[in-house]
C-alpha cells in the first residue's frame, strides 16, 4: 500500500493560567475548548487514525513553540488519552513527567522530524470497550527541560476516530477537529478561501458557506472548493457528506472600519456608562490592529454588524456603544480582536474564571457570577451600571509620619485559616493592640490561579475575588482607618503574566513571548540578569499611560493610602548582564520613577511610595530626596547576629547615614520579608551554643530575636514587620515550596515565651511612635562585632541600646554621656551611673535600653 503523510490539525486547549513550572504535566482539558490548530507541528500517516489500528505519528520540532528546534538529542513524548470516561482529563498517561520513558522514545528521521508507531488501544492500556476520543500529548527531550507544544503553549490534541462515515477538513491549515469549532484566523470581506475536505469512504460531499452551497462531488472521498467572503461578521462553513454527516467550523470576517472620535466624556480605555447605565462605551486601546468585535451577553457572544468596533482617527483606539443595556444585569464581554484572538477587557473590575472560580470557597466569594460556558472561551470581562456603593465611615485618616511608620507585610492566604477580607478585618483589632500603624498587603490584584503570592499579575484593575468581593476590601481598608491603620496595597509593574490580555494581544507565538510590536512589554527584557514574567517597557508612553491609571483607580476606589512597587530596579531599558550593572546608577529609571511619584502625589500629596529597589545607594539617594521610601533588607545580617554568627553580623546598614541620605525617613528596614528565610528557623537549624548557652533552644531563640528587634525598632526610620515575625514563626520559607501555602499557627499566642516576644515587639514599637528621640538626626552607634550600641541625643535627652549578640559572656564599656538615674525602658528598672560610661559584663543575649528621661 502506498504510504502517504497528510497533516493532523490539531486541537488545543486554553490553560487559563500560566502554571507554576511551564514544563510540569499538563491539565485536565476543561469542558470547553479553544481550537487553536497547528498544521505540520505533528502528521499522521492516516487521514482517520482508528483506535485499535497502527498509527504513525510524526513530529516537526521547527513547528510549534519550537522549543526543541535545536535539540540534537533524543525526543520523547509525554501523553495520555481522553476517553469517553475522563470528563475531559487525560487518562491511562504512559510514564512520569519527568520520567523519560523509552516506551514513548521517538525515532529521529533524516530531514530532522521523529517519529513512533503505536496502536493506540494497546499502548496506552484502554480496556476494551472504552472509547479514545484523543490522544493528548507534549514532546519533550530526555531531562524535560524542554517542552514543545503548540505555538500558543496549550497542549497538543490529536483526534480518534470510530468505524463509520467521518468527515474532516484539510484546508484551511487551521481546520479543526471537533463540534462546535469556532477557529481564529483573520480574513476580510472579499477574500477568497480554500476549501478541501475528506471522507472516510465514497459519499456525496458538499461544503457550505453560512449554508450556501459552493462546491459539490458525488460518490467521492475528497472535496475542494472555493468559497468568497461577502460580509463581515460570523461565517459558518461546512463539510457534509450524504447530506447528514458534517463537520464544521467557524470564523469572523472583517472588513471597512468606521473612523470616528470617541464620543464626549468617554474614557478612552474600559468602560463609560449613558443614559442612566442603559448604554456604554466600550473602549480598547489596540494600535496595528485591522479590525475589532465587542461580544458577550449584549449580542449573544456572536460577531455580527452591531458589534464591530469604530477606530479613532490616529488608529489607535476602538470603541462602540451599546444600547438597550438594563443597568442592574451584569454583562459578560470580550474583543475579539482580527479574528485571532478573543481577550478581556484589561480595564476590567472583574473577572470569570473558568478553570479557576470554581474552586473559590464561596466563605470568601460567592455568586459572582456565571461564565458564558460553551459560548466563548479563555476569561471574560464584565460591566453592570448599577452597583452599590460601599458608604464610607473613615475614608481618609491622618496618616502616620514616615519616621513613625511601623508597616505589617501580610499575606492574606497565610495569615487566616478563613482567608477573607471580612474574617481579615475582623482581626484587625490584634494588629492595632500590637501597636502596627500601617499594613503592606501583597498584591491583591487578579492574579493567575487562586494560590498564589500575587506577583504574577494579569488584571490590573480587577481584584483577585479569591479573597473577596470589592465591597469586602472596601470594608476592611475603612475598619483600618477606623484604628489609625493606613493600607499599602504592594503593586507589581516590572512585569505580567501569559494571562495579561495585553500580552496576549501582541504575542509573538513562535518565539514564545511579546512580539516586537508589543506597545506596553518589551520582546526580551534588556536586563537579563534578572527577569520575571512578560517585562515591562516603562518608557512606553501607553505603559507609562496605563500604571497612571491603575494608580488612580486603586486610590480613589479603595481609598488606599500608598503603594509598594515590586522590583523598581526592572523598571529601565537599559541593557545589563549582571545585576552589578543593573543596580548602578540608572538617570532614566531614576526619571521613570520620579514621573510616577510625582503623578501619585498629584491625587494625593500624603500618600506612601515605596520602591523595592536595592540599587546603588547613589540612585536610591536621589530617589529618597524626592519623598520616595526604599527597602531596606537587613534579613543576612540580622540573622547572623541573632544566630550568635559575629562575623557577618553588621547592623549599620540600618542606619540611615551609611546610605548617604539625609534624612531616616527614606529608608525602610526590616529583619524579615516575604522574600526571605524565617530568622527564627534558622535560629533552631544553625544557631552557635557554648556551654548551657544554645540559640537552637527554642527559649533562648526567641530571646535572641527580642534582642534584633531592640536594635530594629530604635533605629530612627520606618520599619516593617513580615507577618507573624512578633511570634517567632519559624517554618521555613521553603517549606512546601518557596511560595507555597504555610501553616497557621495562631496557637503561638498559648505559648508564653512567644507571648513574651510579641509583648516585646509592641513595647518597642510603641517607644519608637510615642517618643521623638526615636527620630533624633544625632547618632552614635558601633553595630560590628560582639556588643553593639545605638546612641540618640536629642536635646538634653540621650537614649543608648546596648546588647551583646555573642554566645560568650563580653564586656561592654560604652560612654553613656552622663551619670546619674538612667531609666532601663525595656525592663521596667533604673541604674545608677558614677561616671560617663556604662561599664558592665553582659550575658550572652542581654540587652539594655537606658534613657536619661523617663519616655512614654
Amino acid at each position: 500500500m502506498k504510504r502517504f503523510l497528510l497533516p493532523i490539525l490539531l486541537l488545543a486547549i486554553s490553560l487559563g493560567c500560566k502554571k507554576t513550572n511551564p514544563n510540569e504535566p499538563p491539565e485536565p482539558e476543561p469542558p470547553v475548548t479553544k481550537p487553536i490548530v497547528q498544521i505540520g507541528l505533528v502528521t499522521t500517516d492516516k487521514n482517520f487514525p482508528g483506535a485499535n489500528e497502527a498509527l504513525t505519528i510524526t513530529f516537526n520540532p521547527a513547528k510549534g513553540n519550537a522549543a526543541l528546534s535545536a535539540n540534537t538529542g533524543d525526543v520523547y513524548i509525554h501523553w495520555g488519552v481522553v476517553t469517553n470516561s475522563s470528563n475531559g482529563s487525560w487518562k491511562y498517561v504512559k510514564a512520569d513527567f519527568n520520567t523519560a520513558d523509552p516506551a514513548s522514545k521517538m525515532n529521529r528521521q533524516a530531514n530532522g522530524s521523529y517519529s513512533i508507531t503505536i496502536t493506540p488501544q494497546t499502548f496506552f492500556g484502554v480496556p476494551a470497550g472504552e472509547q479514545i476520543l484523543k490522544i493528548a500529548m507534549l514532546f519533550k527531550n530526555t531531562d524535560a527541560s524542554m517542552v514543545a507544544r503548540n505555538a500558543d503553549g496549550t497542549d497538543i490534541y490529536l483526534p480518534i476516530y470510530s468505524n463509520g462515515l467521518n468527515v474532516r477538513f484539510l484546508r484551511p491549515e487551521m481546520a479543526p477537529t471537533s463540534k462546535p469549532s469556532p477557529i481564529q484566523t483573520n480574513i476580510t470581506v472579499g477574500q477568497e478561501l480554500e476549501i478541501s475536505g475528506v471522507a472516510s469512504q465514497p459519499v456525496n460531499l458538499k461544503l457550505t458557506l453560512n449554508d450556501v452551497e459552493f462546491a459539490n462531488a458525488a460518490n467521492a472521498t475528497q472535496i475542494t472548493g472555493k468559497a468568497t467572503i461577502t460580509a463581515i461578521g460570523e461565517q459558518v462553513i461546512k463539510i457534509i457528506a450524504n447530506g447528514s454527516v458534517q463537520e464544521s467550523f467557524k470564523l469572523t470576517a472583517g472588513g471597512a472600519v468606521t473612523t470616528a472620535a470617541l464620543p464626549a466624556g468617554a474614557k478612552p480605555n474600559g468602560i463609560t456608562f449613558l443614559n442612566n447605565g442603559s448604554s456604554a462605551i466600550l473602549a480598547l486601546y489596540a494600535p496595528q490592529k485591522n479590525y475589532v468585535y465587542a461580544i458577550g451577553d449584549f449580542n449573544n457572544w456572536t460577531a455580527t454588524a452591531n458589534g464591530y468596533m469604530k477606530r479613532t482617527a490616529d488608529g489607535n483606539t476602538w470603541w462602540l456603544q451599546v444600547d438597550g443595556l438594563n443597568p442592574n444585569t451584569e454583562y459578560a464581554y470580550q474583543f475579539w480582536v482580527d479574528g485571532t484572538i478573543k481577550i478581556a477587557d484589561p480595564y476590567t473590575e472583574k473577572v470569570l474564571d473558568p478553570n479557576h472560580d470554581p474552586y473559590i470557597p464561596a466563605a470568601n466569594y460567592a455568586n459572582f457570577g456565571i461564565y458564558p460556558a460553551g459560548k466563548t472561551t479563555g476569561i471574560v470581562s464584565t460591566m453592570k451600571a448599577s452597583q452599590a456603593s460601599y458608604s464610607w465611615t473613615h475614608p481618609t485618616i491622618s496618616r502616620p509620619a514616615k519616621n513613625d511608620l511601623v508597616i505589617y507585610e501580610l499575606l492574606l492566604r497565610d495569615f487566616l485559616g478563613t482567608n477573607n477580607y471580612q474574617v481579615l478585618k475582623d482581626t484587625v483589632n490584634y494588629l492595632s493592640q500590637l501597636g502596627v500603624n500601617a499594613i503592606e498587603l501583597l498584591p491583591v490584584n487578579e492574579f493567575e490561579g487562586n494560590n498564589s503570592w500575587g506577583y504574577n499579575p494579569s488584571f490590573y484593575f480587577a481584584l483577585d475575588k479569591y479573597y473577596g468581593s470589592k465591597q469586602m476590601l472596601q470594608a476592611f481598608v475603612d475598619a483600618c482607618h477606623a484604628k489609625g491603620i493606613a493600607v499599602i496595597l504592594d503593586v507589581v509593574f516590572n512585569h505580567a503574566e501569559g494571562q495579561s490580555p495585553m500580552v496576549q494581544l501582541y504575542w509573538d507565538a513562535a518565539n514564545s513571548r511579546p512580539a516586537a510590536n508589543n506597545p506596553w512589554f518589551n520582546a526580551t527584557a534588556p536586563h537579563s540578569a534578572i527577569k520575571f514574567g512578560n517585562d515591562f517597557n516603562h518608557e512606553s508612553m501607553a505603559t507609562r499611560n496605563f500604571v497612571k491609571d491603575v494608580l488612580k483607580y486603586w486610590m480613589q476606589e479603595y481609598r488606599i493610602d500608598g503603594y509598594r512597587f515590586d522590583f523598581t530596579k526592572g523598571f529601565t531599558q537599559k541593557i545589563t548582564a549582571t545585576d552589578a550593572a543593573m543596580s548602578a546608577k540608572d538617570d532614566s529609571r531614576i526619571a521613570i520613577l520620579k514621573d510616577y511619584n510625582n503623578y501619585i502625589r498629584s491625587i494625593d500629596p500624603n500618600a506612601y511610595v515605596i520602591l523595592e529597589h536595592l540599587c546603588s545607594d547613589e540612585e536610591e539617594k536621589v530617589l529618597a530626596a524626592e519623598g520616595m521610601m526604599l527597602w531596606n533588607n537587613l534579613n543576612h545580617s540580622f540573622t547572623e547576629a541573632s544566630m550568635g554568627w559575629l562575623t557577618n553580623s553588621d547592623l549599620n546598614r540600618g542606619i540611615f547615614t551609611t546610605h548617604g541620605f539625609s534624612q531616616a525617613d527614606g529608608l525602610v528596614s526590616y529583619m524579615e520579608s516575604h522574600d526571605e528565610e524565617r530568622m527564627m528557623y534558622k535560629n533552631l537549624q544553625f544557631g552557635n551554643a557554648a556551654g548551657n548557652y544554645n540559640i537552637k533552644d527554642l527559649n533562648t531563640a526567641l530571646k535572641r530575636q527580642e534582642l534584633c528587634a531592640a536594635f530594629l525598632f530604635t533605629m530612627p526610620g520606618p520599619k516593617m514587620i513580615w507577618q507573624f515575625g512578633e511570634l517567632g514563626y519559624d517554618i521555613s520559607i521553603d517549606h512546601n515550596g518557596r511560595t507555597g501555602e504555610k501553616p497557621l499557627l495562631w496557637d503561638y499566642n498559648k505559648q508564653a515565651a512567644r507571648l513574651a516576644l510579641k509583648n516585646a515587639f509592641a513595647r518597642f514599637i510603641a517607644l519608637k511612635k510615642n517618643n521623638s528621640i526615636f527620630k533624633s538626626n544625632n547618632i552614635v552607634s558601633n553595630l560590628t562585632g560582639a556588643v553593639k550600641y545605638i546612641k540618640l541625643t536629642e536635646g538634653a535627652n540621650t537614649v543608648v541600646v546596648v546588647g551583646n549578640f555573642d554566645v560568650n559572656t563580653q564586656p561592654a564599656s560604652v560612654d553613656i554621656g552622663a551619670a546619674g538615674t538612667w531609666y532601663d525602658v525595656a525592663h521596667n528598672s533604673t541604674v545608677s551611673l558614677t561616671g560617663s560610661h556604662y561599664t558592665a559584663a553582659l550575658a550572652p543575649g542581654e540587652y539594655h535600653i537606658f534613657s536619661k528621661a523617663l519616655l512614654q
